[in-house]
């Protein structure tokens, strides 16, 4: 292994969404991930997952976590490991005799993160929900959307995996840099909650200077500028325009033909509407395709909107490789980028249980106690 993470030993628990991405993260980084499936997700014969969340895993073991041979196989795990990623509710590891405390007595110097949508206490910890409850509650997804209009989700990316999982990895990485001054490992609580309110925190800011209004739809950075939308073009698309600053804002009217001197002031509230009206027309004249082609190399700050079919073939995407393919799916690169401790190319993932025996023989187990965990239901 290659990368940042190189020599890092993570025990990921099976679970869905930010858990995965928080893994899939650590393993594009260099870090010797090992996946513990359900046995019930065992299938022989079965190939590696197309899901480019489960990539780049070294090795994927098949135990019941309800038997007790299997939990005791999982203690052996993390006794060898650096990490824990698990995403249950709380209090569900506890019951399976794999909370903090059993973790910890194998393996002092663990780092044990907790990925959950609401955290480990408060009164909500135990109920069930998904990425567009949590940033509902912490006043993110009262951002999102038209004004006049209802809340729309941004997808599940402030939630599960910018305020969930990608917001674990950081916590894991802190708190081993933690474990070389103390020597102990701790606990890493990632919620869901607390990330999304902490990836809004410059809103707060803009809130309490009086820059920003509870409305949707209503302020500099939520589609009510007109210097930062989205506009339709001539042939169905749509370019997105940043142009927040005033020199970049020039270059905007510039490229579209529009005389500034014709408009009301950029920063004007009450002119924004006939701003907008002059640059939906100007945009509507042309193609998005045309357009690109004309703000290229500007300092405009516009750009086509791509799906994500189109991005990978973007030339500056593709001169970056900010996509590479895996397993015949095309999906993003790892990220960041590293010039001493470059990250190796992701590998597909592996399939659930293929490596069982392997593992089990890696913690010590003879053959005979390996086909005996199998008979057992332990392991698949």
């Amino acid at each position: 292994m290659s990368g940042p993470l190189a020599g890092v030993r993570v025990m990921e628990v099976a679970s869905i969404g930010p858990g995965p991405f928080c893994a899939m993260v650590l393993a594009d980084l260099g870090a010797d991930v090992t996946r513990v499936e359900r046995t019930t997700d065992a299938a022989p014969g079965a190939g590696p997952p197309s899901d480019p969340l489960l990539r780049g895993r070294t090795a994927s073991i098949a135990l019941d976590l309800k038997h007790p041979d299997g939990v005791a196989a999982a203690l052996r795990l993390a006794e060898a490991s650096d990490v824990v990623v698990e995403g249950f509710r709380p209090g569900v590891l506890e019951r399976l005799g794999l909370g903090p405390d059993a973790l910890r007595e194998r393996n002092p110097r663990l780092v044990i993160a907790r990925v959950t949508g609401w955290g480990q206490d408060g009164p909500r910890r135990t109920e069930a929900g998904h990425d567009i409850d949590y940033i509902a509650l912490s006043g993110v997804l009262a951002t999102v959307g038209e004004a006049g209009g209802p809340p729309v989700p941004p997808l599940n990316l402030i939630g599960d995996f910018g305020g969930g999982g990608l917001l674990a990895a950081l916590g894991i990485v802190s708190a081993l840099v933690a474990r070389q001054a103390t020597g102990r490992g701790q606990v890493v609580d990632a919620a869901m909650v607390d990330g999304s309110a902490l990836l809004s925190a410059m809103l707060h800011g803009m809130r309490g200077d009086g820059l920003w209004v509870d409305e949707r739809g209503s302020n500099l950075l939520d589609g009510a500028a007109p210097f930062y939308t989205t506009y339709a073009t001539a042939d169905g698309g749509w370019m997105a325009v940043g142009a927040l600053e005033p020199k970049f804002y020039a270059a905007l009217l510039d490229g579209l033909g529009i005389d500034p001197a014709s408009l009301p002031a950029q920063y004007d509230r009450s002119g924004w509407g006939e701003i907008g009206k002059r640059l939906a027309g100007a945009f509507a004249s042309r193609s998005r395709a045309e357009w690109a082609e004309r703000f290229a190399g500007t300092d405009a700050c516009v750009a086509p909107v791509l799906g994500p079919g189109e991005a990978p073939s973007d030339p500056h995407l593709a001169g970056r490789h900010t996509f590479v393919e895996v397993g015949g799916v095309t999906q993003p690169a790892p990220a960041p980028r590293f010039d001493a401790t470059p990250a190796a190319a992701p590998r597909a993932g592996r399939a659930p249980g293929a490596d069982t025996d392997a593992v089990l023989a890696a913690l010590g187990y003879t053959p005979g106690q390996i086909a005996s965990l199998r008979a057992a239901g332990a392991a698949a």
